[in-house]
């Protein structure tokens, strides 16, 4: 009987360690840097505001809500392409890297927008897309006519014959958007390889060349004073020189997908060595920049691919690498069926893969994904903007999370993504990312502010504007909008810049974390991420001691917890899918004669683990004496 409690509580203790993480506090003699502790905020242009009423958004519309960008805490606005652009996927098909498409506005448009970001304290930056351009640059139709220096700007390879002596692509490779990834050019007498849309041929990175161009297109906007860049699709930069055929996935995966990528392996078209030796070169291009005036400019790479390569973006001992690498473990791990262990699993997994020294990130939507409320469902958007606001590290939010907006219902004869066209009819609803991407809903009235109420939207309103908008929720006393204000400016104290993080799951549906700082107040968020309530007993929380007392600094709008309220330790109930903020007042059991602040581990985050330490050898010495 003894050796079985002595076995429990080791198991007990096994648990503990294996479910909690610990993230140590940051140095307070660093400074940190602006980019290391900011709000970003993702304008999809398109959709944010029209000015002209052409039912397309533009920088006027932008720059006269800009305003808005201040009352809501954001530090830095990160605009997606706004580039001159035939729109065949809706700016990311470039076909002048250095002029403002007409849609959006001219160039004076750009200059005074960034003035006015400028003069609200805001930083910009752009979105660089430097996979592919447009088959309308001057560049592809040069390399159509193999004019030098252009000849060898894009991918081109001969055909193949098949059994019936008919031309087919020089391999298998597939296209993001679904079929082949080569189109025949007829003047040229090639194939092109696109990974993406027809209309968006390749580069040819093992060009120098085009290399050198790509990083003038960078300093082009530096010089006008932006102050970094988004880097999109940077897995697909280098293919196989040998152009070998990829592996299709067993028959009973692959005839699970619609799209005709996910058939298969693709170990020649993305994540070359090559690939990460670039993105390299282009951060040396921005820090050319911070050499001259001591200001950073930041890069952030946008890969989908395995976490190990994920974090290959940041660099390592020899070669510099991208500030950040967009963290989607919140968008890919999680979904509305998840408890709190998988939550748990997925915070962990990016903080325990990171490379020592490097800035976290947390993203929960974005212009391709669905939407946060229509992911987790809307009871559950104050639980995600507290874990993405407030977690170690820099945040992201994508334009509309601040209010709750979810994907809007897309009928196939208003669908016009190409990635939604490409899947068809019977498969566009799956594919396409048009529902993340309509509106912002401003008010009330036509086109939910949107556009002038006689113009037609590019992309249909989400007909729940009428309810759920942002003129609506700053009236409110608590809406989802007054809680992302709360949580912007928590992360303007020290504590979340600098404390240290320790997180766990206190039963199968809720999940916790706290942020930490020696003579700093201590914030623990709870979250009841399932479908009914649950009893919360903070007790054996390592900085809780039993019958202390918390306060409600931010509940969810659906919780039944007000501002200011008493919480004790020992045990609370909580709604299904509600959120809080909870701010310990007593500074939970810092210690005051060390310089925590520069220890490696907070002192409170390892009380409790060695408290039952030693309660454990204790028990098991009076055990073997006995």
């Amino acid at each position: 009987m003894r050796r079985e409690c002595m076995v429990l509580l080791i198991l007990n203790l096994a648990e503990y360690f294996a479910n909690s993480k610990t993230v140590p506090v940051k140095d307070d003699k660093t400074t940190l840097d602006w980019w290391q502790t900011a709000v970003y905020y993702q304008i999809y242009p398109r959709s944010f505001k029209d000015s002209n009423g052409d039912g397309i958004g533009d920088l006027k519309g932008i720059e006269e809500k800009a305003e808005h960008f201040k009352d809501l805490g954001v530090d830095c606005v990160w605009l997606s392409p706004i580039f001159k652009s035939p729109m065949a996927d809706f700016g990311y098909d470039i076909s002048d890297y250095n002029a403002i498409d007409p849609v959006y506005g001219t160039m004076d448009d750009f200059v005074s927008l960034q003035k006015k970001l400028k003069s609200l304290g805001i930083k910009i930056i752009m979105d660089f897309v430097p996979n592919h351009s447009s088959d309308e640059h001057e560049w592809f139709k040069k390399s159509v006519e193999k004019i030098d220096p252009y000849t060898d700007y894009y991918i081109w390879r001969d055909g193949k014959c098949d059994t019936n002596n008919l031309r087919i692509p020089p391999n298998n490779w597939q296209s993001l958007f679904s079929n082949s990834a080569w189109t025949w050019n007829e003047q040229r007498g090639q194939y092109y390889l696109h990974q993406f849309d027809p209309k968006q041929p390749d580069l040819n990175y093992r060009n120098k060349e085009l290399v050198k161009e790509m990083k003038n297109n960078l300093r082009f906007w530096l010089d006008l004073g932006v102050d970094g860049y988004r880097v999109d699709a940077v897995p697909y930069l280098f293919e196989d020189p040998q152009f070998l055929d990829e592996t299709r996935k067993p028959e009973e995966l692959a005839k699970k997908e619609k799209n005709t990528y996910f058939q298969y392996y693709h170990p020649y078209t993305m994540d070359l060595p090559e690939t990460y030796d670039m993105i390299s070169q282009f951060r040396d291009v921005l820090d050319e920049y911070k050499s001259k005036d001591g200001k950073t400019r930041v890069m952030i790479t946008e890969a989908y691919t395995t976490l190990e390569n994920t974090m290959r973006y940041y660099g390592n001992e020899t070669k510099v690498g991208a500030h950040m690498s967009f963290n989607f473990e919140l968008i890919e791990r999680l979904n509305d069926y998840s408890n709190a262990s998988k939550f748990n699993d997925a915070v962990n997994n990016w903080l325990d893969n990171m490379p020592d020294g490097k800035c976290a990130n947390w993203v929960i939507g974005n212009h391709d994904q669905p939407r946060a409320a229509t992911r987790f469902g809307s009871e559950m958007v104050d639980a995600m903007n507290m874990l993405n606001m407030l977690l170690p590290g820099v945040a992201f939010t994508y334009m509309g999370e601040e209010i709750g907006m979810s994907d809007t219902a897309v009928r196939w004869d208003q669908t016009v993504d190409p990635r939604g066209l490409n899947a068809g009819f019977e498969g566009f609803s799956g594919l396409s990312r048009d529902p993340a991407r309509t509106p912002y809903q401003w008010n009330a009235t036509a086109n939910a502010g949107f556009t002038a109420a006689s113009s037609t939207p590019w992309l249909p309103v989400n007909p729940n504007y009428w309810k759920l908008n942002l003129e609506v929720q700053r009236k409110q006393h608590c809406s989802h909008y007054t809680v992302y204000k709360r949580l912007a400016k928590l992360r303007k104290t020290r504590t979340v810049q600098r404390g240290s993080f320790e997180g766990r799951p206190l039963s199968e549906w809720v999940y916790a974390f706290t942020r930490s700082l020696p003579s700093e107040e201590t914030y623990l968020v709870v979250m009841n991420v399932g479908s009914e309530e649950e009893r919360v007993d903070l007790s054996s929380w390592p900085t809780a001691v039993k019958d202390e007392t918390w306060l409600v600094h931010t509940p969810s709008v659906n919780s039944q917890f007000s501002i200011g309220q008493s919480l004790k330790t020992s045990g609370f109930t909580m709604r299904p899918k509600s959120a809080m903020v909870l701010c310990n007042k007593k500074n939970a059991l810092v210690s005051s004669s060390t310089s925590s602040s520069t220890s490696s581990l907070s002192q409170s985050s390892l009380m409790f683990p060695v408290a039952m330490l030693a309660v454990a050898f204790g028990l098991g010495n009076l055990l073997a004496k006995q």
